[in-house]
């Protein structure tokens, strides 16, 4: 390789410049969180698989969930682990591409499955007696799939207008992970387009499903509010609450991190909530459905019941 252009074959992720004992600190940290968030969305997908009571399509879109989840941990936190404890590991350039492929998956397939989760949630409130008709398992497959190819086919968007930029240094990426916006500042060419789509894609799947999600919980909120004795309200709304805490923390973190990012916010911050988003959100989720639902915690009260020696 020679000349002025010269052809990059890998990266050098910068990750959090901290000192030596604040990145020991944050290794054992982040561990824990991507053990807890490896055990909590295990244990659910274990309970959704081995209980009969959870085989419906609120619990089959929320192992759906749990899949993701793990993969957007497992695409970015190992990399992140091994650069926090030694000088940064370099990765390759067709790695790099791959990290950001997956991660552009799994983030666009999240926001289809909570609309998803949003639609079976208001069949259940709005429409209880067509719900087994309208939600049979043909249709609940064809749901996730749909979310599962839709966020493949986006992410290859951005991917195509990717893959024909020229790198040809600097090689390191001011990020934790090959996150798309800080890849593309290392191209060697014009990039407007590409940011240009990679903006328009963030507003689109902000505006879009979370449109779609706000329809569904204000038929959901006006048919509760309908019902008669209180007992009825209060189970229309738990079955909806676990599900609203995680769509506010998605989005919440989402939006504050594209949509805030683009008025001035140092590119630290943005590291720090892209690491919340990847890391800490996925970790909250299994969580939130446990401690926010009666039949999961019965399950898993089932199940070490079961294994209790007798």
């Amino acid at each position: 390789m020679g000349g002025n252009q010269t052809s990059v074959t890998e990266f050098l992720l910068v990750g959090f410049p901290l000192s030596p004992r604040m990145k020991v600190l944050l290794f054992g940290l982040f561990s824990l969180w991507f053990a807890c968030t490896l055990l909590g969305n295990g244990v659910i997908l274990g309970l959704i698989s081995l209980d009969s009571r959870l085989h419906t399509p609120m619990y089959f879109f929320l192992s759906q969930l749990a899949t993701v989840d793990i993969a957007y941990a497992c695409n970015t936190v190992p990399q992140m682990l091994v650069n926090l404890l030694s000088p940064a590991q370099p990765i390759s350039f067709a790695g790099c591409l791959t990290q950001t492929f997956l991660f552009l998956i799994f983030a666009h397939t999240e926001c289809f499955l909570l609309v998803v989760m949003s639609y079976d949630r208001y069949v259940a409130v709005c429409l209880p007696l067509r719900y087994s008709t309208i939600m049979s398992w043909r249709v609940c497959i064809t749901l996730a799939v749909t979310s599962w190819t839709s966020g493949v086919l986006l992410a290859l968007v951005h991917m195509v207008l990717l893959l024909p930029l020229p790198f040809c240094g600097p090689q390191q990426v001011n990020h934790f992970f090959c996150e798309i916006l800080a890849v593309l500042k290392l191209a060697c060419a014009d990039t407007r387009l590409n940011e240009v789509i990679v903006l328009a894609g963030v507003v689109f799947m902000a505006v879009g499903p979370l449109s779609l999600i706000v329809v569904s919980y204000s038929h959901i909120l006006r048919t509760a509010m309908k019902i008669q004795s209180a007992e009825g309200r209060q189970k229309a709304f738990s079955t909806c609450s676990s599900h609203l805490c995680v769509v506010g923390l998605f989005y919440g973190t989402a939006m504050i991190m594209y949509v805030g990012s683009q008025h001035g916010d140092p590119q630290e911050q943005k590291k720090y909530l892209l690491l919340f988003h990847s890391l800490f959100n996925p970790m909250l989720n299994p969580l939130i459905y446990s401690l926010r639902n009666r039949e999961v915690k019965a399950a898993l009260r089932r199940r070490l019941q079961k294994e209790r020696p007798s």
